[in-house]
């Protein structure tokens, strides 16, 4: 019985051992940023974004930075293509779906959505060049 006992926590810790160090692959996330302004074009700094995975109802928070930036990190794998997520700013709420190809890990996952005053604009175009952007200002890689 010990003997048994043993070998669960010894797998159970090489599988979540595993499983974290996934979490930091570009197939393990998806990115949602954004910038926040008001309904004179300003930047909106310290306003708290919550993205909810619709599936899970777990939520990840985020908060705008002095230039409105704000950058949520959100756990999904090759099998959620396609599920959506809600993005919760204030009062305001949109729902979008997560695309992208699920074969393909090597580039980044995401999408921008900001917000101009009480409007979401998706600017997916721009999602890869604003990350790039944020992650040199970082020093990230």
């Amino acid at each position: 019985m010990i003997r048994a006992a043993a070998l669960a926590l010894a797998l159970t810790t090489i599988l979540v051992a595993g499983h974290v160090a996934a979490e930091h692959e570009v197939y393990y996330r998806y990115v949602v940023l954004g910038f926040v302004k008001d309904a004179n074009g300003r930047p909106v700094n310290g306003r708290t974004i919550e993205v909810v995975r619709d599936k899970t109802g777990f939520s990840y928070l985020a908060e705008t930075d002095d230039r409105g930036l704000y950058v949520a990190v959100v756990r999904l794998g090759d099998e959620s293509a396609g599920e959506t997520l809600t993005i919760k700013i204030g009062t305001l709420v949109r729902t979008l779906t997560a695309r992208f190809d699920p074969a393909n890990h090597a580039d980044d996952r995401g999408t921008r959505l900001d917000l101009d005053g009480v409007t979401f604009v998706e600017r997916t175009t721009a999602f890869r060049s604003t990350l790039a952007r944020f992650l040199g200002e970082r020093g990230g890689p």
